[in-house]
């Protein structure tokens, strides 16, 4: 009797020591195979082992998964986030190693089959999408889509001041322009079939383009906002960053990026103009700096969309931006530390920027 038992603890030892020796080699071979995979995608050892550490504190139950699964990686970059806020703040270590993370997350989202991908015919362009027309020898007017249908598109027909009231479209031939939000810039050619009306607008029916052009691929991801802003026209071709104390023109940031913002203004400013904005995000003061590329002007409303090119950004500005982009960030209440009334905040107008720095000669009224 007492053989048998000891045969059996004997037997059942040795099982559970085979069954622990397994898992201890199959846990080994994994942290292996996660190290191979780190190296792979770019990072190196120490920030590897800083990635492990990472990946066991976030309980991730395949830590290999951070390198390829979206929801992984956030939820490490978000318990990263949160602890460097609890500890007060990060060091250069630190935000060296946080930006090289959303630069590797960043690479995932760019490599979505919609931005990657993109399209190919105009039957793929969604109702709503904003146009420019470029006309020979007329010049260049926006419009948007206002029904897609298979054989033929329908967009809202182009008003202007410099246009006769008696101008026909039919018979023309356009050069289409586009940007597909979170993609790229697109154009075709297209022929005006007929001036129709669709949905009550005024409208023209144009011919669809099979093998769009494809230009200015998105080099970055960007977010939809609309943030009370200060605008501030910049001397000097640096960049600024340092936070100012008084108020500048009022406007609004409808976008933001790595690379930019969008800003709505009052009035219109021209193509290559150098300015800041500065808002709250997260309350943390931001400063964007850069160059005007691109301005929608708008006349029904006097409102100018500048579409700018940032300036390169510290470090720590980049990745506070990047977390809200990619919803890294607490919810937190926000309040400008300037001295702005809340009345004027509200004003959707804007601040008119013509009128303030036309003696400058660095906005011109007929600019675009």
């Amino acid at each position: 009797m007492l053989v048998t038992i000891l045969v059996i603890v004997i037997v059942v030892s040795g099982v559970l020591i085979l069954i622990f020796s397994q898992q201890n080699k199959d846990k080994k071979k994994s942290w292996i195979q996660f190290f191979a995979k780190g190296k792979d995608a770019g990072f190196s050892f120490k920030e590897i082992e800083l990635l492990r550490r990472l990946a066991v504190k976030s309980a991730l139950a395949d830590p290999s998964a951070l390198f390829w699964s979206q929801s992984q990686l956030d939820m490490c970059i978000r318990n990263m986030v949160r602890s460097t806020r609890l500890a007060g703040g990060g060091d250069q270590t630190t935000n060296d190693f946080l930006s090289k993370l959303y630069d590797y997350r960043k690479k995932i989202e760019m490599e979505k089959p919609k931005v990657k991908n993109g399209i190919s015919s105009s039957r793929q362009v969604d109702e709503g999408q904003i146009l420019r027309l470029l006309v020979n020898g007329q010049g260049v007017y926006p419009s948007r889509v206002v029904k897609n249908i298979g054989q033929y598109l329908i967009i809202a027909r182009p008003t202007s001041p410099k246009l006769p009231t008696s101008f026909t479209w039919t018979g023309l031939k356009l050069s289409v322009y586009f940007w597909r939000d979170d993609d790229a810039g697109y154009v075709f050619d297209s022929d005006v079939q007929d001036e129709v009306f669709s949905k009550g607008t005024a409208s023209l029916k144009i011919s669809h383009g099979e093998n769009l052009l494809r230009t200015q691929k998105r080099r970055s991801i960007r977010i939809k906002t609309h943030k009370p802003a200060f605008l501030y026209i910049l001397e000097s071709d640096g960049p600024s960053h340092n936070v100012e104390m008084n108020p500048g023109l009022k406007c609004f940031v409808e976008d933001i990026s790595d690379s930019g913002c969008a800003v709505l203004i009052g009035g219109k400013a021209a193509v290559g103009l150098r300015i800041k904005a500065q808002f709250i995000l997260n309350n943390m003061p931001i400063c964007i700096s850069g160059t005007v590329r691109s301005m929608d002007y708008h006349e029904d409303t006097n409102k100018s969309m500048l579409h700018t090119e940032a300036d390169p950004m510290p470090l720590e500005t980049r990745n506070h931006i990047l977390g809200e982009v990619f919803g890294m960030l607490p919810e937190e209440d926000e309040e400008l530390p300037f001295k702005i009334l809340d009345e004027e905040a509200a004003d959707e107008s804007g601040g008119v920027i013509t009128e303030t720095v036309a003696a400058a000669s660095t906005v011109s009224s007929d600019a675009l």
